[in-house]
């Protein structure tokens, strides 16, 4: 039976018993019950996963580098579906600590897999919005990569950001103006598209994201 299936009080007595697994197998360096819920076929099970990864990794009463090394252990897992998962819930936790699992995104870039390079892109986007400014100079190193993929998906991840802050993304954008692939320039035009209404776009950004200008 799918998540949304169950009632209300049926996914929350879920999502406890999916913390309790989880928290098991992270206080006895298993993955069994992480594997598992990693692999669902329900995106709302996996959903529910990572998120609760990302809350225990902010909890002080976990040693962080056991869930780390757990995540680094799935970062190459043949289940796209677990890979994929992993990656969001990197991303959870670089909403606090980027520089922490940056090696892990710049290999989650150019996997095979679609999904898995889709929840690269939505990683950059909620980390972006929590933890700016790292995210973003490791977003400008590919704006000029020879690979066409990679500049678009980069382009899309930093498109969250832009819509609150567009001052900040502005610089990184103008590596892609002269771009001669369709491809990222249609994500471009989408992405400004999607920040032009704000009226401070074009105002000088703060002083701290001067550096992705150099």
């Amino acid at each position: 039976m799918a998540y949304y299936d169950l009632s209300k009080q049926e996914r929350v007595d879920l999502v406890k018993k999916m913390t309790s697994d989880i928290r098991l197998d992270l206080e006895n360096t298993t993955k069994y019950n992480i594997v598992k819920y990693f692999s669902d076929e329900d995106t709302y099970i996996r959903k529910n996963g990572y998120l609760i990864i990302g809350k225990l990794f902010c909890n002080k009463e976990f040693d962080k580098s056991v869930i780390v090394n757990c995540l680094s252990e799935l970062h190459s897992n043949e289940n796209e579906k677990i890979r994929q998962t992993v990656v969001n819930t990197f991303g959870e936790i670089g909403k606090t600590d980027f520089l922490l699992i940056e090696k892990y995104m710049d290999v989650s870039l150019f996997d095979e897999h679609h999904s898995v390079r889709n929840a690269v892109i939505g990683s950059i986007k909620k980390m972006g919005q929590k933890n700016p400014l790292p995210v973003l100079l490791w977003a400008k190193k590919y704006l000029n990569h020879p690979d066409k993929e990679v500049r678009r998906e980069v382009c899309h991840g930093i498109e969250l950001r832009g819509r609150t802050h567009p001052q900040d993304i502005l610089p990184l954008l103008k590596e892609l103006e002269f771009d001669k692939t369709k491809r990222v320039t249609s994500t471009l035009v989408h992405v400004l598209g999607q920040i032009a209404y704000k009226k401070r776009m074009f105002r000088n950004g703060n002083k701290r994201f001067k550096q992705l200008e150099k």
